[in-house]
């Protein structure tokens, strides 16, 4: 199953030895699953991927359910999937479900002393599982040790304007070099804060939707609705609406149709596929 020096499948020949034993040295985390379950299929990469990244920090023992069922029936396990912690020969945590890995770091952390991460790779991970407040305390002090870093500031404009901050993430912007703010990043950035700038100015989706039912070639419909779909990221959606107000006056709004997929596909960048499928369909429209 995996290459891993850290990760083991474990028997009732060998649990005595390399789990109960073993733990005296390094937490083992005992996961008990089986082929047709499908939240052990879900847990089972995370807890692989944080074995890797613990570096021997823990172990990972391995226990299927129905090849090992007398082992399975000695650990009192009584649904799957089921993870515990052993410790000292005890058992000390676990958990019965598909946990988020943010849940399951937090419960390695009361046991398991964890690996030091690259403060850059720990605010986007934390910032990814919601905690946009710590993400942007520990980009801010990078940001004053190294304020010519612009990956970083970037990355702080992108969180003020998650925050509602637009007007200090446009000035973030503006005091970029010209030849950075034709980055990648920093035109998904300019992109995002104008979306959100008309986002204020929106009627509701559902008045939107409303419209579009009564007048199927309401242009101004049209385009708000997809501006919805892209601030909910919901990007095909947004700009196949696009695509369809092309189609009923490609010169509404100063062509702002098109404008608006070119900043889209900016945004999002070329490798992605619904990307490449509507720069197909605007280049079709086109000529």
């Amino acid at each position: 199953m995996t290459d891993s020096p850290f990760v083991f499948d474990a028997t009732m020949d060998n649990f005595q030895e390399k789990v109960m034993d073993a733990s005296s040295q390094v937490p083992v985390l005992v996961d008990v699953w089986a082929d047709w379950c499908a939240p052990c299929k879900q847990i089972m990469p995370v807890l692989q991927k944080l074995a890797d990244e613990y570096q021997g920090g823990f172990h990972l023992a391995k226990v299927n359910a129905d090849q090992q069922q007398e082992l399975t029936a000695s650990l009192g396990v009584r649904s799957l999937p089921t993870v515990i912690l052993v410790k000292n020969g005890q058992a000390v945590d676990g958990f019965n479900s598909a946990l988020p890995e943010g849940e399951v770091r937090k419960m390695l952390e009361k046991h398991v002393e964890a690996p030091k991460e690259d403060p850059y790779d720990k605010a986007h991970r934390i910032w990814e599982e919601g905690d946009v407040e710590g993400a942007l305390a520990i980009l801010s002090e990078m940001n004053q040790q190294d304020p010519e870093n612009l990956k970083v500031l970037i990355d702080l404009a992108q969180l003020k304007a998650e925050m509602g901050d637009l007007e200090t993430a446009e000035q973030v912007l503006e005091s970029l070099p010209p030849e950075e703010k034709m980055q990648h990043q920093a035109k998904q950035l300019a992109a995002r804060v104008k979306f959100l700038k008309q986002s204020a100015e929106l009627p509701p989706v559902k008045d939107l939707e409303m419209a579009l039912k009564q007048d199927p070639k309401d242009p101004n419909a049209l385009h708000q609705l997809a501006l919805h779909h892209v601030l909910q990221e919901n990007n095909a959606a947004a700009m196949d609406l696009l695509i369809r107000l092309m189609q009923v006056d490609s010169k509404y709004k100063d062509e702002v149709a098109k404008t608006t997929l070119i900043e889209l596909f900016d945004k999002l960048g070329n490798n992605n596929p619904d990307v490449r499928t509507y720069r197909r369909k605007l280049y079709t429209l086109m000529h």
